[in-house]
């Protein structure tokens, strides 16, 4: 018994040391404000290892880097051609689905992580995405998620970035993730990945807060919290606008 305690005692120190990687991450913006011209912004992502022995030699270091907005559930349907027109035929409950997620790698993703470990950190787009059923008639519930992640990715609402991850001596790493104009509010979630042989030694997770400000907050909170007087204030600026360019209208006649 005492030599299998010494065995495990020795062994100890040596599996922390191998284990014994960190992720230092820096952000070159935390706050991203959306206001009335707000046309997208740029998030470079940098960091640095921490380790505490040499990392191994025959075990390459890889990075992956996620940005995953707010989750919500979504109704995706699906149109077929009837009689010469296109009507809904079926519709499919998402559970939940990120309004916005990128995945930036620093190599091609199926080779530098499991699908074990991708289920379990839910890395990729397609495991973001979660529902629990679909109705008895649907046959392929696959269809309506990858419809979804279809229309998300042309609309630049999902990334999916290979080989954008730039690793310098084991240690260092950077990309840069394109966030669109067309963002929803609030806390998105920034992991960053380690792995080595397919496998995630180490993650670090970060928020980036994204907020309305100024007029687009001020419109944000009356359409919420007084739908009536934002209601009448949108018919009354739509009449003005109406009226004000009818009387442009005239005075060119006239001139």
């Amino acid at each position: 018994m005492r030599r299998l305690l010494a065995f495990f005692l020795l062994l100890l120190p040596f599996t922390a040391a191998d284990a014994g990687e960190e992720v230092v991450l820096g952000l070159s913006q935390n706050r991203v404000a959306i206001t009335a011209n707000f046309d997208g912004s740029e998030i470079l992502i940098f960091g640095a290892v921490k380790r505490e022995s040499l990392p191994p030699a025959d075990q390459p270091l890889d990075v992956i880097v996620t940005i995953e907005g707010p989750s919500l559930p979504v109704t995706v349907r699906r149109k077929e051609k009837r009689y010469g027109i296109w009507i809904n035929t079926d519709a499919l409950e998402i559970d939940s689905a990120p309004a916005f997620y990128a995945v930036a790698t620093s190599g091609p993703f199926n080779e530098i992580i499991s699908d074990s470990d991708d289920m379990r950190h839910h890395v990729s787009i397609p495991r973001s995405i979660r529902f629990v059923g679909a109705p008895g008639h649907i046959m392929d519930a696959d269809a309506f998620s990858d419809a979804l992640i279809r229309i998300r990715s042309k609309n630049g609402l999902y990334q999916f970035l290979e080989n954008a991850v730039r690793v310098d001596q084991q240690t260092l790493f950077r990309t840069s993730i394109s966030l669109p104009s067309n963002l929803t509010e609030g806390d998105y979630k920034t992991r960053v990945f380690l792995l080595r042989d397919r496998t995630v030694v180490a993650d670090y997770e970060t928020v980036i807060n994204v907020r309305k400000v100024g007029l687009e907050r001020f419109l944000f909170n009356l359409s919420r919290e007084q739908p009536v007087i934002y209601g009448l204030l949108s018919l009354a600026i739509a009449i003005a606008a109406g009226w004000g360019a009818s009387a442009a209208f005239r005075i060119f006649r006239r001139a």
